[in-house]
């Protein structure tokens, strides 16, 4: 089923490096605060490593890594987004939550030529005076 351009969805906005991102609130299956992240052998720095999460082991990314930016800031406000991508959970380190916000499918505007290259821009959305990043994760991981 194809969805019209004139369908609402539903994103949850959050911050990494001072920027704001957007990601489908339906692949989002919990936010959690910080948890110890037991760390594995040999993972690329972008993998901090592994949680238990009510019995299932969920791998730990980090975007800030992910897309160069430092591990450097403040963490107090750091927390997990836990999303089901490609059927499998995943969790990604994020800086701040922000919102969850209802658009319109026309609104996300087609990603710049320059980022056409990093494949999980799907989009740029303005709200107000800000950009907002969409973000398609599953051509990230």
């Amino acid at each position: 089923m194809e969805l019209s351009t004139n369908a609402d969805i539903q994103l949850v906005t959050f911050f990494l490096y001072g920027q704001e991102y957007a990601i489908d609130v339906m692949r989002v299956r919990e936010i959690s605060g910080m948890v110890d992240i037991s760390k594995t052998a040999n993972s690329p720095p972008h993998i901090k490593g592994i949680i238990n999460l009510r019995g299932s082991i969920v791998p730990i990314i980090s975007l800030r890594n992910c897309f160069g930016f430092s591990d450097l800031g403040d963490e107090s406000t750091r927390c997990i987004a836990v999303m089901d991508l490609k059927g499998e959970l995943t969790g990604f380190i994020i800086d701040e939550i922000s919102d969850v916000i209802r658009i319109k499918l026309s609104d996300i505007l087609p990603p710049p030529v320059e980022t056409t290259a990093q494949s999980w821009i799907g989009g740029v959305i303005q709200i107000d005076e800000r950009l907002v990043i969409f973000l398609n994760l599953e051509h990230l991981v």
